[in-house]
């Protein structure tokens, strides 16, 4: 009281919460929560009691009916023992009336009618007690009524064996044989019932299951003991699928190998026990193969329904260890007379092809994204090993290559021995599609000829382009390494596995005649890829070319117009004649390309060739079908020189040496320059100049054309310290399209263009004749 006393003795203001305030709020909801909790332990103490009142007033439930029970039997008990103390009263009744009668009978020596009457009497009292088919009868009901299985049968098959009258139904028509037998058919037919509603039972055990149908087997019902066998398996198996399902979804890979074990392991489980109990399966064959069969049509539907998605990487390995478990298993049912390899193939082979199907999409839709600059500047981020080449872009066209190669192999991972012998051909058919996909995509990424300035940034800023010598070259190096190194190297893998598994025994026997790939078709399919990696070539060889020849502007730097009056600034001829300046120029060109190849495509010097080879030969033919350039000689007013015969053919002459010269030369070039000479022979000659005394012999351009390579190589210790002339000037223009190569100069790179066959040197180079 003192303390509220001193509270009020201070003055108080709104903005403060006096302390017993506080202490009320606070202890007020303490209050609420522990009462709360109070209320729900009482409520849970209820619910306790409750559940154990329940518990124990069904257990005395439980032991009342158990006393019960034991009541009943010894009720039976004693009901059996009074129905046979009856029995017995009845039959010493019976004995004593006969005995009365034949006491009265010799008292009264009655008739010879009343002892017939007499014997009819004792007959009819005793038929009865002394027939034993009725006692057999009887015997039967009693066990039947009993449910004792095993006795009754035993009982059944033991009169039976030893019954004439049932051996026989037709040997025998009395009446009384005809109506026993139809009596012991009755009790042979209820018997069946029970058996039957024992293998019905939803939880049977695999015995019990055996001992019913081996019951019914041994009562003539073979087929009957078959179908129920059949029936309870199959019942076994779905309970064991359903229990399974669920589970597919978390073993999405693997979830096809559990479901083909869990039914063929039931055929086949199955089929032995039917054979222990029918015995001769000849006649019943037929009926296990269609159970077997509908059993395989259900697990495919259930793998199909179950799948992931038919694209994903889940669904090809799902599909793959399907058919390699369910092939497997299928060789094993081989040793038991059942063939059902070629069933699953059919029912398959619909499903897997799908699926391959649509995982090679999703691996061309990967390979569209491989050159998006994003994915581009991703992947130049993520190397951390040093690459052959020593440039970025280099690298990130190897990583592209790498990329693709790893497309493929996620693929072929997933695809087990058994599809690869089947689906083979399919698969290689896919591998050319995807790689024909990839070239596509590389020919993309090379720049056209004419490509329009403002079309080249917008593409630029959707896809990387290969824009200088070193990038292009690196492009179609990694392009062949894919096509004749890697990819083929990935695919004898696969099939080298395939063919082990056949040697091995692997699969069954329909499919070991199967030859997944034959070596004719993969060095076909060899080849094929070969034809994809020639229009990435041809493609790469026709716009380099093509940019040589051609200005931005369109105009032809190789013009016919050079060589009509037989003089002129591109032209050089005097006692030391060298080629005219744009095959100066294209020397030029390919010694850079060969020092940049070199870098590039180090340790790949049969591509460096191939490469050099097809784009001489591309200059030749390029001569040879424009039309434009033939044009130029058969113009009326065109005054042609014979000098400008000597120099075009000086010029062909010059494209054979640089070929042989860069130990590129091939049998194609020598064709189309042979073709050019003569063309160009035949036009002059159509214009009154005589070859025959115009032109030198054929020896003196070849030698005129090593002359002019040995002097544009070497050059002369004089015109190292000149100064550049009007045809190095000119020589400049023509390689203005070097700026959109973004390559070295023409002057740095070319010393190692002939390095292999001439050695290597430190001279500068010069286009023009340095005593000119």
């Amino acid at each position: 009281m003192e303390s509220s006393e001193d509270d009020d003795d201070f003055p108080t203001h709104e903005w403060i919460t006096p302390q017993s305030s506080i202490n009320s709020i606070y202890q007020s909801h303490t209050e609420k929560g522990i009462r709360k909790v109070c209320s729900e332990l009482l409520e849970l103490k209820d619910a306790v009691e409750n559940l154990s009142g329940n518990m124990q007033s069904k257990y005395l439930a439980f032991l009342r009916l158990s006393e019960e029970v034991i009541e009943m039997e010894q009720e039976l008990m004693e009901l059996q023992k009074h129905v046979s103390a009856q029995g017995i009263l009845v039959q010493d009744l019976m004995s004593g009336v006969c005995r009365e009668l034949e006491v009265w009978n010799k008292c009264n020596s009655e008739e010879p009618d009343s002892e017939e009457e007499l014997s009819e009497i004792n007959r009819l009292l005793h038929n009865d007690l002394e027939d034993p088919k009725i006692t057999f009868l009887d015997t039967i009901d009693v066990l039947l009524a009993e449910h004792k299985v095993e006795e009754a049968l035993l009982a059944i098959i033991t009169e039976e064996s030893k019954s004439p009258e049932l051996h026989d139904l037709e040997g025998n028509p009395s009446a009384d044989g005809s109506s026993y037998r139809l009596a012991f058919l009755k009790r042979k037919a209820m018997l069946v019932d029970q058996i039957v509603r024992i293998t019905e039972q939803p939880y049977i055990c695999t015995a019990e299951l055996r001992k019913a149908v081996s019951g019914l087997a041994k009562l003539g019902k073979s087929s009957l003991a078959l179908k129920l066998m059949l029936n309870a398996y199959d019942s076994r198996l779905q309970k064991n699928i359903e229990a399974f399902l669920p589970s597919c979804s978390i073993y999405s890979e693997t979830y096809t190998a559990i479901l083909s074990q869990l039914v063929f392991s039931t055929i086949s489980v199955a089929t032995k026990e039917s054979t222990l109990i029918v015995g001769d399966m000849s006649t019943y064959m037929n009926r296990i193969v269609q159970w077997a069969e509908d059993e395989i049509e259900s697990f495919v539907h259930l793998v199909k329904e179950n799948s992931p998605s038919p694209e994903t990487a889940a669904a090809l390995r799902s599909a793959s260890v399907c058919s390699q478990a369910s092939l497997s298993h299928c060789s094993l049912l081989e040793l038991q007379g059942l063939k059902f390899s070629k069933l699953i193939m059919v029912l398959l082979h619909p499903y897997i092809d799908e699926v391959l199907d649509m995982n090679f999409r999703r691996a061309r839709r990967r390979i569209f994204d491989l050159t998006r600059n994003e994915n581009v500047a991703l992947m130049s981020s993520q190397l951390d090993s040093p690459l052959s080449v020593t440039t970025p872009s280099n690298i990130i066209f190897s990583s592209i290559g790498k990329k693709f190669m790893s497309i493929v192999e996620d693929i072929l991972d997933k695809l087990t021995p058994m599809v690869i012998l089947h689906f083979g051909r399919t698969i290689l058919n896919k591998l050319l599609q995807l790689f024909d996909k990839y070239v596509e995509l590389l020919i993309k990424a090379l720049p056209g000829p004419s490509e329009d300035d403002n079309l080249i940034e917008q593409r630029e800023s959707e896809d990387y382009r290969a824009e200088t010598d070193a990038e292009q070259l690196g492009l179609l190096g990694t392009a062949y390494t894919v096509a004749l190194e890697l990819l083929p190297m990935a695919v004898s893998k696969i099939i080298t596995s395939q063919n082990e598994n056949k040697e091995v025994g692997g699969g069954s026997s329909e499919s070991i005649s199967i030859v997944a790939v034959s070596s004719v078709e993969y060095k076909d399919w060899r080849r094929q890829l070969q034809h994809s990696l020639e229009k990435l070539r041809d493609h790469f060889c026709r716009q380099y070319v093509l940019t040589f020849i051609y200005s931005r502007e369109g105009k032809a730097r190789l013009d016919a117009r050079m060589y009509l009056e037989g003089k002129g600034e591109d032209l050089f001829w005097d006692s030391d004649p060298l080629p005219s300046l744009p095959f100066q120029a294209l020397f030029a060109r390919l010694q850079q390309l060969a020092s940049v190849a070199g870098d590039v495509l180090l340790g790949k010097e049969k591509i460096q060739k191939i490469l050099l080879s097809r784009l001489t030969e591309t200059v030749v033919m390029w001569l040879s079908e424009e039309q434009e350039f033939w044009d130029v000689f058969k113009d009326d007013s065109a005054q042609l020189q014979p000098l400008g015969l000597q120099q075009l053919i000086l010029d062909m002459h010059f494209i054979v040496e640089i070929a042989v010269c860069g130990g590129y030369s091939s049998r194609n070039v020598h064709q189309l320059v042979s073709a050019v000479i003569t063309r160009a022979i035949g036009a002059f000659s159509a214009k009154g100049i005589d070859p025959q005394s115009a032109l030198p012999e054929d020896e003196w351009f070849v030698d005129a054309a090593k002359t002019a390579i040995s002097k544009l190589m070497l050059g002369t210790s004089e015109s190292e310290t000149s100064e550049p002339d009007e045809h190095m000037v000119v020589n400049n223009e023509i390689s203005d399209s070097d700026e959109s190569l973004s390559s070295p100069s023409i002057i740095e790179s070319v010393d190692s263009f002939a390095s292999a066959n001439m050695g290597e040197t430190d001279s500068p180079i010069y286009f023009t004749d340095p005593e000119a």
